[in-house]
């Protein structure tokens, strides 16, 4: 796989002795990708990732792993919080909800999964830890979206996607959330909404119907 360097100077030191441990994988959300990139590479936006991958399937890296970029925000994953410091994130670049949001091509789809194999191989990152922005900032975020391959992604082997016919698991829609990662502080259609966007995507209205429960279930049983 081919990656240019196009280095950004918005990063910074990692903690001392954090693992890297997550992968965090958002949209652009801007009307081209050179404009994101742009962005991501701009001093005064103080905002990065450590990739890019354009919709033709090209790969930018503006920081190098072991740095942290800048690309989480307010975040909070399985008891964790800030989550910059532990994660590698990758920009795909879309348009997102606020520009056109449409599918992610073949070939992006193709050079995200190689990116992300990758970087798994270099990495001890569980599959469960493979999160979308929104899964990691429900309340703000929304990307990659509903229309994101996730199951397409997991099925070669980057991130999780449990069969329909897993085991079910008891409990309250809140405390499965919770045993997945999420965070339990918010109002509970704020949170089904993420799950949806991951997890259940033909429903994203942040309300529990059987389907989205019986998805909470599979995906909370598998990383019990």
């Amino acid at each position: 796989m081919r990656i240019r360097d196009l280095p950004s100077p918005n990063q910074d030191d990692r903690p001392a002795g954090q693992a890297i441990d997550m992968l965090v994988l958002h949209y652009t959300g801007m009307e081209s990708g050179q404009a994101a990139i742009d962005r991501l590479r701009d001093p005064l936006a103080a905002v990065s990732s450590h990739y890019v991958v354009e919709e033709d399937g090209s790969v930018f890296r503006l920081v190098e792993e072991e740095r942290r970029a800048w690309h989480a925000g307010i975040s909070h994953w399985r008891g964790a919080s800030g989550l910059n410091g532990r994660s590698i994130g990758i920009e795909i670049v879309n348009p997102g909800h606020e520009f056109g949001y449409r599918p992610f091509p073949a070939l992006q789809m193709a050079a995200v999964c190689d990116l992300c194999l990758d970087i798994l191989s270099r990495h001890p990152i569980a599959p469960r830890d493979v999160v979308a922005h929104s899964d990691v900032a429900p309340d703000r975020k929304e990307d990659p979206g509903e229309l994101f391959d996730w199951q397409g992604l997991a099925a070669n082997g980057v991130g999780l996607w449990p069969a329909n016919a897993a085991p079910k698991m008891n409990g309250e829609p809140l405390e499965l959330l919770g045993t997945i990662g999420y965070r339990t502080d918010l109002p509970l259609p704020v949170l089904l909404r993420a799950f949806q966007r991951h997890w259940h995507p033909a429903r994203v209205d942040g309300l529990l119907d059987a389907g989205t429960l019986r998805r909470l279930r599979a995906v909370a049983a598998a990383v019990a």
